[in-house]
């Protein structure tokens, strides 16, 4: 029973873990909301699009805003001095349409949406523009096999810190499905997703500045620190319990912070 109980505190902390990457990461849709003519317009752009065509940004107006308002898409290439473009969004109903050109994978757009009504103008994320990335298609299987393995991986090393705090319980056989998941999900299958978005295999320490590859890196090291602490016998708990709280701080950093990024 007590077991049991252990692994769903792992479950939860692991899904909270997941919740907190999936809100907090720099290429999921960015969320808000502004005032215009005295209403309330909520937002959801996007900052992540296919390298197959162009990415398409809708706004949804309130009904009161029917017909009055038209929109505007101000973007550039990211990180440049290259001049603005302008384009004007389609209406259709109670929604602005407008399209992003489409870029190479790991490239960069910043963009801002305006809305104008006659001398009336108000840019919905402020002084502060999206920002959107790039990237080629990733196969549906290698993706879910991807996060799948993942989402196991940081399951079983919050199992494993928790074993390691139980002393009628032995973590070894834990940290080892840890490590070996670890492994197949960050440099076999994560590797694999790296390639077919971006082009390479590996863009984090010592190769580039993606996050999520180096955090990945940060924590095989730890698992294996872990499993060698012990040598012929079950592993030292407090390396076990050190390799999980650092699992766990890595995870805490959103996902694809720094990620690949085409320098133009």
């Amino acid at each position: 029973m007590r077991k049991v109980l252990l692994w769903v505190l792992a479950i939860t902390i692991t899904l909270g873990s997941a919740v907190y990457q999936r809100l907090t990461g720099p290429t999921y849709p960015l969320r808000g909301q502004a005032s215009f003519l005295g209403q309330e317009i909520k937002y959801r752009l996007p900052r992540s699009a296919e390298s197959s065509g162009s990415c398409q940004v809708i706004v949804n107006l309130p009904p009161e805003l029917s017909g009055r308002v038209q929109g505007f898409l101000q973007f550039k290439r990211h990180k440049t001095e290259n001049p603005w473009n302008i384009l004007a969004m389609k209406q259709e109903e109670n929604r602005l349409i407008g399209y992003l050109p489409k870029q190479p994978p790991a490239g960069k757009l910043e963009y801002y949406i305006h809305l104008v009504s006659g001398s009336e103008e108000v840019s919905l994320t402020g002084e502060k523009p999206a920002v959107i990335r790039f990237k080629g298609r990733v196969a549906p299987a290698v993706l879910i096999g991807h996060v799948i393995v993942m989402f196991l991986a940081m399951l079983f090393a919050v199992r494993s810190g928790l074993a390691a705090l139980n002393r009628q319980e032995d973590p070894t056989r834990l940290t080892k499905w840890t490590a070996i998941l670890f492994f197949i999900g960050g440099f076999i299958l994560g590797a694999v997703v790296q390639k077919m978005a971006f082009g390479v295999f590996w863009s984090g320490f010592p190769l580039g500045s993606d996050l999520t590859d180096t955090k990945t890196l940060v924590a095989m090291l730890a698992w294996i620190a872990a499993l060698a602490s012990g040598r012929r016998t079950q592993p030292k708990r407090g390396w076990v319990l050190a390799a999980s709280l650092i699992t766990l701080l890595v995870y805490l950093i959103p996902h694809s912070l720094f990620g690949s990024e085409l320098k133009w």
